[in-house]
């Protein structure tokens, strides 16, 4: 059986934005945290930029994730 749809590389592409931002907001409050302890509060550049770089490999394991989803919603129905 061939695979239909989107490859995982694909999905990365389409999610990437949302998960380099959702990692950046990530960053920032986990510096906010931090900072009660005595350590520095990341500025909005730091945040974005290791955003960035935090946010592709998570974006890509999601896209693992969902083409696997993919994968076991195109075999149909579970035989018992």
């Amino acid at each position: 059986m061939s695979r239909q749809g989107w490859s995982v590389t694909q999905i990365t592409l389409a999610l990437y934005p949302f998960g380099a931002g959702a990692a950046a907001v990530n960053v920032f409050f986990a510096s906010l945290i931090f900072s009660w302890i005595g350590g520095p509060v990341a500025s909005t550049v730091w945040s974005i930029g290791l955003g960035c770089v935090i946010g592709a490999p998570a974006t890509w394991l999601l896209a693992r994730h969902i083409r696997r989803l993919m994968d076991l919603a195109d075999r149909g129905p579970m035989q018992s």
